[in-house]
C-alpha cells in the first residue's frame, strides 16, 4: 500500500495540454439519452435476504470530466439517472483526466444531485489521485457521498444485510484488501467495488465477495463486433476489460464507463450506465397448511 507519494505518468504535462487542447478546439458534447448503453443485469447471491430481493444498484464509472464530458453533459446525465428510479448509486472512480481546477464546483454540484434510496458510495480511480485525491474525498463529504476506499458499509433492511464494501486504487498502490477483510460482517452477501477490474484476481481469492464491479478499461473505446469483447487492453484491465465474467466463483462486472482517456473517441462502445439487480439463489419456503 502506498498513498502519499503517488507515482504519475511521465507525459502528464503533455496529456494535460492535449486535454486542454481539445476542450477548447472540439464542440462541447451533449448528453442524449439514446446515445448511452443502459445496460441492466441480474446477479444472483448467495445468501442473499429476500427484502434485497431485485434490489437496484447503479453504477457510473470514468466520467473523466472535462475530456468527452463537459459540466452540463454531466448535469444533465444526473437529471436522467434520478429518473431511473434505483436503490443505491456506486461510482468507481476516474471523475477527472488530467485536470481538476475548474472542475470541482460542476463535479460537486452533480453528484449532490444524485439521488437515491439507500445512499451513494464510491470509490477513487487512479486519475483521481494523480489529479487531487483529497480534493475528491471533499467533494465525496459535500456530496453525502459514502468513501468507501479501503472500507465497508453494511444495509440493514428489515433484518436482511448486504455488506458495501470499496478498495483503494491498485495501479497507485493504494488498495488494502486486509483493511476491508477486518471490517466485513461475517456471513453476510458482499459486493465490492473496486476501480480496476483485474483486481478481481485478489479479490476472488478471499473467497469473500459476491460481486465486484469495476471501471478503468472504458471498454477499450472500441468493441469488436459480434464478439462483444476489446483488443486493446491497459494496465489492470487485461483480464477483465468488459462485461461480465466468473472469476473463482466471484462475479466480476466490467462497465465500459461514460467518459475516455487521452481522445475523444469510442468505436461500438457505447458510454454506459449500469444498473445491476440483486437476485436471491435462496429457495423460498412455501408453508402448506
Amino acid at each position: 500500500m502506498k498513498d502519499e507519494n503517488v507515482d504519475r505518468p511521465q507525459a502528464m504535462k503533455i496529456r494535460k495540454d492535449i486535454q486542454e487542447a481539445m476542450t477548447f478546439s472540439l464542440p462541447n458534447k451533449k448528453f442524449c439519452e439514446k446515445e448511452i448503453d443502459l445496460v441492466e443485469i441480474d446477479i444472483g447471491l448467495d445468501n442473499l435476504g429476500w427484502n434485497f430481493q431485485n434490489f437496484r444498484i447503479l453504477n457510473l464509472t470514468d466520467i473523466h470530466l472535462g475530456q468527452w464530458i463537459n459540466p452540463q453533459y454531466l448535469n444533465d446525465l444526473v437529471d436522467y439517472v434520478n429518473t431511473l428510479n434505483v436503490d443505491m448509486i456506486t461510482l468507481t472512480g476516474d471523475y477527472v483526466s488530467y485536470v481538476i481546477d475548474g472542475y470541482e464546483i460542476s463535479l460537486e454540484e452533480s453528484f449532490s444531485k444524485l439521488k437515491a434510496k439507500y445512499g451513494k458510495f464510491g470509490v477513487l480511480g487512479n486519475h483521481d489521485h494523480w489529479m487531487n485525491p483529497d480534493k475528491i474525498r471533499e467533494i465525496f463529504k459535500n456530496s453525502e457521498i459514502v468513501d468507501l476506499s479501503n472500507d465497508v458499509y453494511t444495509l440493514e433492511k428489515d433484518g436482511d444485510f448486504l455488506n458495501i464494501c470499496g478498495v483503494d486504487s491498485s495501479t497507485v498502490c493504494a488498495d488494502n484488501l486486509d483493511n476491508v477483510l477486518a471490517k466485513m460482517r461475517e456471513d453476510t452477501p458482499s459486493i465490492l467495488l473496486a476501480h480496476e477490474p483485474d483486481f478481481a484476481k485478489e479479490s476472488s481469492k478471499t473467497r469473500k465477495f459476491d460481486l465486484q464491479i469495476s471501471g478503468h478499461s472504458h471498454g477499450g473505446q472500441f468493441i469488436i463486433p459480434k464478439f462483444e469483447t476489446t483488443p486493446f487492453r491497459g494496465p489492470d484491465s487485461r483480464r477483465y476489460p468488459v462485461g461480465l465474467y466468473k472469476v473463482r466463483g466471484m462475479t466480476q462486472y466490467t462497465s465500459k464507463g461514460l467518459g475516455t482517456n487521452s481522445f475523444r473517441i469510442r468505436i461500438n462502445c457505447k458510454p454506459e450506465i449500469t444498473i445491476i439487480t440483486l437476485k436471491t439463489n435462496k429457495k423460498q419456503k412455501i408453508e402448506i397448511k
